[in-house]
């Protein structure tokens, strides 16, 4: 251009910059710098490269460039906008007033393209008061400035505002809604779970022949998913021409929260690409019903499609490992989040300190809790639950009193934790202190499960009758487990005429549960009450209930094995029951020698059944 003399044509000049400054294979730097020695640049140069550095990663060099402008030009409607969007983007709420105080000054504040930027940057910044006086005070408004407004409140969670504000704008009649105002108010049908209103404006899009766009279609989708109306979901869904991952992740979390696991698995299944999202959502829904192999299996086949798990992936596997005691996946994920320098914020601190105390290792737990550089009420929580499971009920003790001296409130399951605690450790008075305490001091009523445990605190500590009054003066209908912690303790104590009381409360409840039929007689016989022990086992036999085998299971090198029992189906199921006979006989033996009871007798052997394969392996590996 310097040799042709064309750098004198301003027009091939200007030219040259937008190349520069919007081209893939321009430079903006260099834009910037043919701009500056520009004879006479004009708003359309200096906007085109404001506008190119406002997409850019160094936006904050918009508003310098601005600055600059100012020194030898006037800005027009098309910059302001643009300044706008950048103040948005980088929440500069102060420059923003003062770039709307240039638009008075400049008298463009009538500019109903300039009005709508400066309305929608006050909304992206949340000052939604301030958005809505200016809606308000201005003179000019469109179908935009409405927009702005109403999904505003919408992204803001404030439904109700965004549908008077839709209401409002009906009620003029001179401005029909589109497709973005019908994906807000939906958006507010969803956040309210008013179907009725919901399917109302669906009927509204079909009889104006609105642009169904797949943000709408996904809309729609929502709502109906989260008002539990799934067959018009899917409609929605199977009449999109171009389903986006969205559309994909919308259908399948909604499956997923509604407990339908395996419709959802199977639209996962389907989904022609995948990013982190959707596979959460399976994740999760498979530890939310208690499925944490499956949400295992399905965590190792997503680092098999090089997906990268982020945060709520590793939570979600951590509650997975906390099920299944699967402690060496969970020290694998420790470690991935070391290695991949994974913030470990309060959230995923308190799911590694939940995980190692259920997987057993409460020193790893103590490790991670003490070194969280935040704690909150939920890692206290876990600390205490952790604690309680073990069966320390002092130190579990102690940490909720750290926990209130840090001034965090302590919820249900806080409060779960600690009488689990008192009841493990037999700490009657300080459970009894701590339960009134939940309601006078920190108004969290009890629910069920406080009940249950301040039953099997009293009956485990022999205090049966008290038991039994909590029981039936409860202000909840009680559960099986609570009558069943009775019914435990009765037997425990010999107490035969409560324990008839708590059994026919559990028949009542689940007249199919062999466990209870089975504990009855075996109470019976403990007491010599033969006959009713026989009568026991024959009304179980005339009623055709079975007792639902025992299951538990241990974790080996990463892999959990199951174990059901007189099951035969495990490879080393002969070297098991060898070992099984073997202990068995040795601890005969001790028996004859200490004098064990059968109850005592019982509680060693299913603790050794824990160890045995372990046992087992280390000597067949």
């Amino acid at each position: 251009m310097i040799i042709s003399g064309l750098i004198l044509d301003g027009l091939a000049y200007g030219r040259l910059v937008v190349f520069c400054a919007l081209s893939p294979r321009g430079d903006l730097n260099y834009a910037k710098m043919l701009l500056f020695e520009m004879q006479s640049p004009n708003a359309f140069s200096w906007n085109i490269t404001i506008k190119a550095f406002s997409e850019s990663t160094n936006t904050h060099e918009a508003l310098l460039l601005y600055k600059q402008l100012l020194l030898s030009l006037r800005p027009d409607n098309y910059t302001f906008p643009l300044l706008f969007k950048v103040c948005s983007k980088l929440f500069l709420y102060r420059m923003g007033h003062e770039i709307f105080g240039h638009v008075l000054k400049l008298s463009f504040g009538g500019d109903i393209f300039v009005h709508n930027a400066f309305l929608h940057f006050l909304v992206s910044c949340g000052e939604l008061d301030a958005a809505n006086k200016v809606f308000g005070e201005s003179l000019v408004r469109d179908l935009v400035s409405w927009n702005s407004l109403i999904n505003g409140y919408v992204k803001s969670g404030y439904a109700k505002k965004a549908l008077n504000m839709y209401r409002k704008m009906k009620k003029l009649g001179n401005i029909n809604p589109d497709e973005i105002t019908m994906i807000g108010v939906i958006t507010a049908c969803s956040q309210l779970d008013d179907l009725k209103l919901g399917r109302e404006f669906h009927l509204y899009i079909r009889e104006k022949g609105l642009n169904m766009s797949a943000p709408l279609a996904n809309a729609l989708m929502d709502m109906y998913v989260k008002c539990g109306v799934f067959e018009e979901a899917k409609a929605v869904f199977e009449r999109m021409e171009d389903k986006t991952i969205v559309s994909w992740t919308t259908m399948v979390v909604g499956y997923a929260k509604s407990g339908c696991l395996d419709v959802a698995r199977r639209l996962f299944n389907e989904m022609p690409e995948k990013d982190v999202v959707p596979w959460n959502a399976m994740i999760g829904a498979y530890v939310q019903a208690q499925r944490g192999k499956e949400a295992l299996s399905l965590f190792h086949e997503m680092q098999s499609m090089n997906v990268n798990p982020d945060e709520v992936t590793m939570v979600c596997c951590l509650s997975a490992c906390a099920q299944l005691g699967a402690l060496d996946v969970g020290v694998w994920i420790h470690r991935y989040i070391e290695k991949h320098n994974l913030s470990l914020n309060v959230v995923l601190g308190t799911a590694l300190v939940d995980m190692y105390a259920k997987c057993g290792n409460l020193a790893k737990a103590l490790q991670v809790f003490v070194e969280l550089p935040g704690r909150n009420a939920l890692t206290y929580t876990a600390m205490i639950c952790g604690i309680a499971l073990h069966g320390d009920a002092q130190d579990a003790l102690s940490c909720f009193q750290h926990m209130i001296d840090a001034g965090l409130m302590p919820d249900e399951i806080t409060f779960l934790g600690v009488l689990s605690a008192c009841c493990h450790g037999g700490l009657v008075e300080e459970g009894h202190k701590i339960f009134s305490q939940m309601t006078s001091k920190y108004k969290v009523p009890p629910k069920i499960k406080h009940y249950s445990c301040m039953v099997d605190l009293l009956g485990r500590a022999g205090l049966l009758e008290e038991a039994m009054e909590l029981l039936e003066s409860m202000p909840v209908e009680a559960d099986a487990v609570t009558w069943g912690a009775m019914f435990f303790a009765c037997r425990i104590h010999k107490h035969v005429e409560l324990g008839e009381r708590a059994a026919m409360k559990l028949l009542e409840l689940d007249p199919t549960d062999g466990g209870t039929y089975v504990l009855s007689s075996n109470m019976y016989a403990e007491s010599n009450m033969w006959h009713k022990a026989r009568e026991a086992r024959k009304m179980m036999r005339e009623r055709g209930v079975d007792k639902t085998p025992g299951c538990s299971s241990i974790e080996i090198s990463g892999n959990v094995h199951e174990f059901i029992v007189k099951d035969k189906s495990h490879y080393h199921a002969n070297e098991i029951y060898e070992c099984l006979f073997q202990l068995t006989k040795q601890m005969e033996v001790v028996d004859s020698l200490v004098g064990f009871t059968e109850i005592e007798m019982l509680k060693n052997l299913r603790i050794i059944s824990q160890r045995l394969f372990n046992l087992n392996m280390d000597d067949t590996l």
